[in-house]
């Protein structure tokens, strides 16, 4: 950003006139510093405090820094040491943001944004109730933006004080349990109300809606069992802290900065009384809308460096160099090709924006923008000036800093497009054709193009016209293409190649076209026989053409069989490359089906688009019938890799082994193919997600009862998979949508081509981060490390989605795409239970058994997988319930007989329904009622009289 600097700071919190003081937290003294300031000796002036770095108008000391506001101190006793604004108790504390970055080109978003921490400790006294705060910002030159505040302390009421209105607002509530332990920084990590409890001020200065002034007051109330004061003789000795004192901390508080010493660039440009921006080549620039709140200084257009000193402004280096200076350049990454002017390493890129890292553990691009940048090149054309990436983060984020890139606007998007264009340079082809030794388009048959955006002109890139391929950006790059190779591009006539096109020409008198030698070849001339030698010429011809027809005959059956003998080479050939002997040593025959090509293809009448019932990550799922009339799903992958292919031959075998009845059984594989084919049994009543997200609740009869049992049984599958089966299996992409539905309503996990087996004595993998966003384990995506509380986590999501019905990313009443399980647990610190749970959901379960899945999913979605339960403890949590429901006669005799009278139902839509199933994937159609119900037997019945 422009123009700016940013701070970490600690925020000065100062008392209103009360009964009690406060005790601000420890923190070295005020050094004296001299009144005075300016600009004389900027150069020899300290730079850093630690490795904390800082640039005028900041600097320690009057000589070195613009006016007392934005003097610093730095107190070099400390290890390391520590950097203070002038008053002393407003710590520096985040290097990152210190770095100044006066550039010019970003005008319109100069970056004047502190980011801050607060800490406050406030004794509590026997007898007081009421205490009373208040936070100004450190310095006039300062304003507030937002902040998040924790409030630490036991049985405490918090209200906002409205100093403008004249009123108070209740913002949160702690409370402490009388015969519970919890420390102070337990309760500050989760901060939900347990001893801790969170206000927010968004939006620049707004907190619940009204405007936050300069004289930000909150009012915070003791009640219930801690009204007397401070209770430090209990036994509860670590509870006891929260009661003897109030703490007020953040990590988040915002402020802005300003020169003041003018209200706004009109007013300084009249009086150029002490003008900050002093430097040749800066610019003023407004800081608040009412053009009252002070003025920032840039660098203009073309320059960058410090305005605020003289001569600070330089010419802009970010000029474009056309020559590769290295010859050694690595140009590929993975599967993708890193051409000029793009590069990985220094030498190989023709300016810094158009640097890319290479991660060798994804094997892909990364986009360098920042060191963790979220954002994976997937695909790069410099001929068509276009770049394809991917967001790791899956978040509808601000493409700002990628679109601006280094202050350059080379790059453009579109809303959330995972695509960008990007250009040479902000020029004209006019404008870059004048400077030639910046001139990007080297090639000598490359031609220049000019960009527009939606906001207007944009600049130029370089592209090989028609008739040319390959690289504009190097020398010779743009490559003649022979269309000639093309099959019969000419239609009957000659072809001939010529540079940048081709011709097209008729053959001369007497010859005709040979499209196989692709040349003109003279013509048979026809000679007329008279008298009986036409006879001998019909006879001749007519014995010719029988022997032609003869010998096609025979060769048309010997193509037919050569090509059967291939195909059936082929097969063997592949079997062999899947590994089919080592499967066939590994599993049990009676167990797992080795299916021969053949018999698939029949089953699906030969891959039939028709039969694709799903499609999904991994692969694409056919509706098959076996010869044996066995309904069956096969599962069609979409690419194996050959160094996977032992692993892939290791997990069907295990797979195979698993025998639970709430888990889709493997029936069988083929390896016959290029890509192995799985086959799974058909699931013929949908997904959960189905059931809990229909258009319409009269899709899905489905009672709370169920619910709970479907989620009993899924958590039990997953269960076995951990710690049950013959050797540990980490599912990896547990969801809603991949726990099936049979005729009765059964669970049946699915899905298990992101699924990882465990080697015995490990308790987790390292592998690349793989699932569905909304349900991923945060601590999985941070470390890399997957073990089975990932699972616990996105099963936690799946216990959300029966509570609220909501699906795990949806879209807020703003518009915005929104985490559900952020909202729910945001919404507990708001709202009652019942009052966030869906309608249905209210009305068939009690206020209890809500209450008791709602607190088991929120201890599965805890952020550090050591605190959540295992899948064995979730599936006891729910069977307790199961029976405490069962055993209280919860369930109304009303909704008995309603599913006594909805189970033949039930049974009989089973097979009318047509879902998409997809074992493996879950099922992502709509639920359809509008086709015609038939009996299984009768769909099989039907289905064996299509062509095989």
């Amino acid at each position: 950003m422009a123009g700016a600097v940013a701070f970490s700071l600690v925020i000065l919190l100062h008392w209103s006139p009360s009964s009690s003081t406060p005790v601000l937290a420890s923190g070295p003294a005020t050094r004296s510093i001299k009144p005075g300031g300016g600009n004389k000796k900027v150069e020899a002036c300290p730079a850093s405090c630690g490795n904390l770095s800082f640039d005028y108008p900041f600097g320690i000391g009057p000589e070195c820094s613009r006016g007392p506001d934005f003097r610093l101190t730095c107190d070099d006793a400390t290890r390391p040491p520590k950097l203070f604004l002038a008053d002393g108790i407003t710590e520096v504390i985040d290097s990152m943001a210190m770095d100044i970055d006066f550039d010019g080109s970003n005008y319109y978003k100069p970056r004047n944004q502190i980011k801050t921490s607060i800490w406050l400790v406030v004794p509590m006294k026997s007898g007081v109730r009421v205490y009373n705060l208040s936070l100004e910002p450190p310095g006039r030159s300062f304003s507030r933006d937002s902040a998040r505040l924790n409030i630490t302390g036991c049985d405490l009421d918090v209200y906002w004080v409205n100093q403008v209105a004249g009123r108070t607002t209740w913002a949160c509530s702690t409370w402490c349990h009388g015969e519970e332990e919890i420390t102070e920084m337990a309760a500050r990590h989760n901060c939900t109300g347990i001893g801790c409890c969170t206000i927010e001020v968004i939006d620049e200065g707004e907190l619940n809606g009204e405007s936050v002034q300069e004289d930000f007051r909150l009012s915070i109330v003791v009640h219930g069992h801690n009204q007397s004061g401070s209770i430090g003789t209990s036994r509860f000795n670590r509870t006891s802290l929260l009661r003897d004192r109030i703490t007020v901390s953040s990590d988040d508080a915002m402020l802005q900065w300003s020169i003041v010493d003018e209200p706004n660039c009109l007013a300084t440009s009249k009086s150029h009384k002490n003008y900050a921006c002093i430097s040749n080549n800066s610019i003023c620039y407004d800081q608040g809308m009412t053009s009252s709140q002070g003025y920032l200084c840039l660098c203009d257009i073309g320059y960058t460096g410090n305005p605020y000193i003289r001569d600070g402004c330089t010419e802009d280096n970010k000029e474009y160099n056309p020559n590769q200076r290295r010859a050694d350049c690595t140009r590929q990454c993975g599967n993708i090709s890193v051409q000029f002017p793009f590069g990985l390493e220094e030498g190989c890129f023709a300016r810094r924006q158009f640097r890319l890292s290479c991660t060798n553990a994804t094997s892909s691009g990364v986009l360098n923008m920042e060191d963790d940048s979220p954002y994976r090149v997937i695909d790069l054309n410099v001929n068509e000036g276009t770049i394809n990436f991917t967001n790791l983060d899956q978040e509808i984020g601000d493409f700002y800093a990628l679109v601006i890139a280094g202050g350059l606007n080379l790059f453009v998007g579109y809303d959330v497009s995972t695509s960008l264009q990007w250009v040479a340079a902000n020029l004209s082809c006019t404008e870059a054709k004048q400077n030639i030794s910046e001139y990007a388009c080297v090639s000598i048959n490359s031609s220049c193009v000019e960009v527009n955006a939606l906001s207007g002109y944009f600049g130029y890139h370089c592209k090989c016209p028609y008739g040319f391929k390959g690289n504009p950006y190097i020398q010779n790059g743009c490559q003649d293409v022979d269309e000639c190779l093309q099959q019969d591009i000419c239609k009957g006539r000659v072809c001939s190649n010529i540079e940048g096109g081709f011709t097209c020409t008729e053959c001369p008198r007497k010859t005709e076209y040979d499209p196989t030698k692709n040349q003109c070849t003279r013509t048979k001339q026809q000679v007329l026989f008279k008298g009986d030698h036409v006879y001998i010429g019909i006879m001749i011809g007519l014995s010719g053409g029988f022997s032609i027809l003869l010998l096609s005959f025979v060769a048309l059956f010997l193509f037919r069989r050569w090509k059967k003998n291939v195909q059936k080479q082929l097969r063997k050939n592949y079997f062999h490359k899947n590994q089919g002997i080592l499967l066939e040593q590994l599993i049990s025959p009676d167990k797992t089906i080795i299916f021969p090509l053949e018999e698939l293809e029949k089953a699906t009448n030969n891959f039939d688009p028709a039969r694709i019932i799903g499609r999904g990550g991994h692969g694409m799922v056919y509706k098959g019938i076996l010869s044996d009339q066995h309904v069956v799903a096969i599962k069609k992958s979409l690419v194996i890799e050959y160094s996977e292919i032992r692993e892939f031959i290791n997990e069907v075998a295990i797979l195979s082994e698993i025998n639970h009845r709430n888990i889709v059984k493997l029936f069988g594989c083929c390896l016959e193919s290029e890509v192995p084919l799985l086959v799974y049994d058909y699931i013929s009543n949908g997904s959960l997600s189905q059931a809990l997200h229909a258009e319409s609740r009269n899709d899905v009869s489905l009672v709370w009862d169920d619910y709970i049992r479907i989620a009993t049984e899924a958590a039990g599958a997953l269960s076995y998979l951990h710690s049950a089966a013959s050797i540990s299996v980490f599912h990896r992409d547990v969801k809603s949508a991949n726990i099936l539905l049979d005729g009765n309503y059964t669970a049946k996990v699915s899905d298990f081509g992101a699924s990882r087996l465990v080697p015995v004595g490990q308790t987790h993998i390292d592998t690349n981060v793989q699932g569905t966003y909304g349900y991923l384990d945060p601590e999985y995506v941070h470390t890399r490390q997957l073990n089975e509380k990932s699972d616990v986590y996105s099963f936690g999501v799946v216990l959300l989605e029966l509570l609220v019905r909501k699906k795990p990313v949806f879209k807020s009443n703003s518009g915005w795409a929104q985490s559900l399980s952020n909202y729910f647990l945001e919404a507990l610190k708001e709202k009652e239970i019942t009052d966030i749970v869906d309608s249905q959901v209210a009305e068939e379960a009690t206020k209890e058994e809500i209450s008791s899945v709602a607190s088991l999913a929120e201890m599965c979605l805890r952020l550090y997988g050591e605190e959540r339960p295992t899948m064995k403890e979730v599936e006891m949590e729910l069977q307790i319930l199961q029976k405490k429901r069962a055993s209280s006669g919860q369930s109304s005799l009303e909704n008995e007989e309603q599913n006594e009278t909805m189970l033949p139902a039930r049974r009989a839509e089973a097979t009318c329904q047509a879902f998409a199933i997809e074992p493996g994937e879950g099922a992502n159609l709509p639920l359809k009622h509008n086709q015609r119900c038939s009996s299984l037997e009768e769909e099989i019945m039907e289905s064996a009289t299509l062509p095989h």
